[in-house]
Order: structure tokens, then sequence, then C-alpha cells
């Protein structure tokens, strides 16, 4: 009876290692469970993708369990493969460990890579979701935690591709970590004399009606601090807790609170300064003092005030003539009558 040409080709002995052979039935088989883990891990990580993006609360914990199963499905497929191609895995391991240690001499930096994602995936100091600011100054949220790098979009819609490294082995400010807000200070200042309880009314008062400033609490409340003397300026800071969502767009919300404070300082009236410089001239066309203001036809300062005093014997301050009564029934005295004109 002649020989099946199928059963023959199943057989037909591709490679042989030490005493494990390759045949072509078990290349084809070891393929195609390969092939199987891999649909099923795209499969499930494709499924767990969809409903992370529906469980805002769970997002995190999801995205662990999506990284896990798609990974742990690549290794049970490629190991499964491997064993059903003829290939003693045992019999492998003195060889794929010089390999191994060959391939991770030149892979240091994607095997380094790999490990930090696995860590980021665990320890979940950076999750998907946070807002990060990186090393270089770039912010942004995390979208993405590959096996390799990570994907991190800008407030401009710009995606900032990053080694898995930098977030584990560099300072990274995580800013919504545990999904929790943070404090910020926006300057501004005010004129010279400007009343400072005015000031922080009118500020906080436009600072609380925001919807995008959170409600006071024991611990975190919106506050107006008196920080400094500029040059011709008083200096405040707005100290304030925005919400979660507005922290993830820092340009932004200090923008919106800068312009938040400019119409409340304009709607109390109260100045905002502007550089200003006093000019003194010692001389005038060879003259000094009153000389040279006699030259200009002007008075000087202290006739000014002397004629003021003169002119104006009585007080303008009420409270000062009410305490000059010694009886309190006494009606005020009146001002005394200004001295005849010669």
């Amino acid at each position: 009876m002649a020989a099946n040409p199928l059963r023959t080709l199943d057989s037909f002995e591709l490679l042989k290692l030490g005493k494990a052979s390759v045949t072509v039935g078990g290349l084809a088989a070891g393929v195609l469970i390969v092939a199987v883990a891999l649909f099923a891990a795209r499969l499930s990580s494709a499924g767990l993708r969809r409903l992370r993006e529906r469980a805002a609360g769970d997002a995190a914990s999801l995205y662990i369990v999506e990284k896990v199963l798609t990974y742990g499905l690549v290794i049970i497929g490629v190991t499964a493969g491997l064993s059903t191609m003829g290939l003693d895995l045992t019999s492998l391991a003195v060889f794929a460990g010089a390999v191994g240690v060959g391939v991770g001499l030149g892979l240091q930096g994607i095997i380094k890579d790999f490990a930090s994602g696995v860590s980021l995936v665990f320890e979940r100091l950076v999750a998907v979701g946070d807002f990060v600011e990186l090393p270089n100054g770039g912010r942004g949220v995390v979208h993405e935690i590959g096996p390799r790098a990570t994907r991190i979009r800008t407030n401009d819609s710009t995606d900032i591709i990053v080694p898995n490294s930098v977030l584990v082995n560099d300072q990274v400010i995580n800013w919504t970590l545990r999904n929790t807000n943070r404090r910020l200070r926006v300057p501004f200042v005010t004129a010279f004399g400007s009343d400072k309880n005015k000031v922080r009314e009118a500020v906080l008062k436009a600072a609380k009606a925001a919807p995008y400033t959170s409600p006071d609490d024991a611990v975190r409340r919106a506050q107006v601090w008196l920080v400094g003397y500029g040059e011709s300026s008083l200096k405040f800071e707005l100290v304030v807790w925005p919400t979660v969502e507005a922290v993830r767009r820092p340009a932004a919300i200090y923008a919106a609170y800068t312009w938040l404070i400019d119409d409340a300082l304009r709607g109390a009236g109260i100045e905002i300064p502007y550089p200003q410089r006093d000019i003194r001239v010692r001389g005038l066309f060879g003259e000094e003092g009153e000389d040279a203001l006699t030259s200009l036809k002007l008075e000087p300062a202290a006739r000014r005030r002397k004629a003021a005093k003169v002119a104006k014997p009585g007080s303008s301050n009420d409270a000062a003539a009410d305490l000059e009564r010694e009886d309190p029934d006494e009606m005020p005295k009146p001002p005394p009558p200004p001295p005849a004109k010669t």
C-alpha cells in the first residue's frame, strides 16, 4: 500500500537540535498556537480598553489587568508553540542562557525600558490619566504605558514618547497622583495705598465664584497673601485650589485666574500700578532753589504751605474737632472767621 503523501510531509524533519527534531507538522501546529495566542491577546486587550474607557474610576486597575493578561497570553502561546514544535525547552536552557547574555548586552536599553514599564504598571506611581511634568519641562496626560515607552499627550494635542526608564529613574512630577488636586499661586500687584481688605474681598469673591475652584474646607481654602513690596506696587498672591480637571490644564487655569483677578480689581476700582519716576531739577539756567522757581514764575512749596495754613485756619478732621469739646452735649464750636484782608 502506497504511503500517504500528507502523512509523509507531516513527519518530514526540518531541523534537529540534540535529541529534539522539528517536523513540518510540528512547526505548523506551533505557528498556529502562537498565532491564536497573539489573536487572543489582541482581542482581550481591545475589549478591556473599551471597558476601561467607560469605567473612569477603575481605569488604572483595568489597565493593569489588560497588560498582565496580554503579556501572559503571549508568553504562554510562545512557550506552548515551541513545545508543540518538538523542542525540549529544558535542553535549550543552557543555549538560551548564552543567547540571553548576548542579547541582554546588545538590547540592555530595551530590556531596561521593559522592566521599567512592568514596574510602572504595578506600582501605579504614574498611571494612565495622570497629569505629569517631565524633567525637560514637558507636561501632559499619560495616555498609554507600553512595553518600552509611555505616550503622553500635551494640552496642545502633541504626543510625547518617553522611555519607561525615564519615568522610573528620573524625577517626574505627578500633579494628579491619587486623583488629588494641588495648590496654585497666582501673583498680582496693586498700587501703593490700596485698601488690603478691599483687595482681598474682591479677589476672593471672584475666585470662589469660578466653576474651576474647589470648594473651601478645613484644610484647603482660597486665600490672598500680601507677599512683599515692589518699586511702585504692593505684591499679592492668590492662593487657590483648582479642581482636578483644571489642574490638568495648568497654562489655561493660570491665564483664567489672571483674567479673573484683573476683572475683579477693575470692578472694585482698585488701581493697577504702572512704573513711575520722580524727576528733581536742581538747577535751571544757572539758578537754583527759589531763584530758579522765580524765573519760571512758580512759588516755592514752603511758601504755598504757609499761605494755605493762613487761609485755612479751621480743621477738616471732624473727629479731632469733636475731641476739642469739653462737654459731649455741647454743640461743636464754629471755626474762627478768616482774617480780614488788608
